[in-house]
């Protein structure tokens, strides 16, 4: 084997590829690239990728990241010449993530997040891989009075004993297992912190806030709003979001740690009201009193993802509104609760 094969096209891992991100991470991909997408369906579904598994450049494993995965041994992936070619690229996407069933699934979060982030990062050492972390806006806790935006220089400020702390600790002790196999190994590693994002293939029926109002008006039934007529919310449409992890990992070794997200608020009932006026709905807008739980988040302080990527958010809300009003009226009754 040559010491610099020469690659007809880049064999490219993406863990968590079913999920709503990561489906249009691995659509995007395939274009150029050889895709393995690894998922075992725990929170995805079969039917974000089902229109990949046809393609020559696409390929599925259906596997448990929390144990560790040889890809040479598998059979299917003999067309990818992964022993004489290896793995160029990983972008990490796998994480249980259900709104309503979250207790159901917080042993497979914490063990996703730690056993699971150490087996892709060998993954990595083995075949000196760049590896692109999807983690989370969680990490910069509620936002704080008096302040808006949060960059990548904030602290972390989370509370890691409550009952989220199998994914918001857990996001946080990734990043550090992952900061930690650069600095022994030399690893090339990329961290998107993501903020709210939208779009189709998005779980519903799962208590997401976006898919229930578009839900309801598609029902006419009303829409119902945790706050008043001035709670305000961001939304970043999966395909920008996408954009930016892609132009995230081809950046220099230098450049770690980057937000993605919007930093544009729209009032949640103008979001409503699009929305009914996009479905045709006879649906009223109502408010009800907060959850007690719930902690408003801030606002991404994007800068460093304009000046390193270039990257601005550019779909309109309209239209990704309209995309996922779309993909509703299609799957409603397809997807089981």
């Amino acid at each position: 084997m040559p010491d610099r094969p020469i690659f007809e096209k880049r064999n490219i891992l993406v863990t968590g590829g079913a999920g709503f991100i990561g489906s249009h991470l691995c659509e995007r991909l395939v274009r150029d690239a050889h895709v393995i997408c690894v998922d075992n369906f725990l929170t995805s579904s079969v039917s974000n990728i089902d229109h990949l598994l046809q393609d020559p450049n696409f390929e599925f494993i259906n596997h448990d990241i929390i144990n560790p995965l040889d890809l040479e041994k598998l059979p299917e992936l003999e067309r990818f010449k992964i022993r004489f070619q290896g793995i160029q690229e990983i972008y990490h996407l796998a994480c249980p993530i259900s709104k309503r069933h979250f207790d159901d699934y917080k042993i497979a979060t914490v063990l996703t997040n730690s056993v699971g982030v150490k087996n892709i990062l060998d993954i990595a050492v083995k075949y000196g891989s760049k590896i692109l972390y999807a983690s989370s806006s969680v990490l910069y806790g509620p936002r704080q009075p008096g302040k808006l935006f949060y960059s990548e220089m904030d602290e972390c400020h989370i509370d890691h004993l409550t009952s989220r702390g199998a994914y918001d600790e857990g996001k946080r002790f990734s990043e550090a297992i992952l900061q930690t196999y650069a600095d022994v190994y030399n690893l090339d590693i990329k961290i998107a912190r993501i903020f709210r994002t939208y779009g189709s293939r998005m779980k519903i029926f799962d208590g997401n806030l976006i898919p229930d109002m578009v839900l309801s008006a598609l029902d006419n039934r009303d829409i119902m709003i945790s706050g008043d007529e001035e709670t305000r919310i961001s939304l970043c449409y999966v395909t920008d979001i996408v954009d930016g992890m892609i132009r995230l990992m081809v950046t220099p070794i230098d450049i770690t740690l980057l937000n993605l997200g919007s930093d544009i608020e729209i009032r949640l009932v103008t979001v409503a009201q699009r929305i009914l006026e996009l479905t045709g709905s006879g649906s009223r807008v109502r408010f009800e009193a907060p959850y007690n739980h719930l902690t408003e988040a801030g606002l991404p302080d994007t800068m460093r993802a304009r000046e390193v990527l270039g990257w601005v958010p550019l779909v309109r809300l309209e239209d990704g509104l309209k995309k996922m009003i779309d993909y509703t009226q299609s799957h409603r009754h397809l997807i089981a609760f």
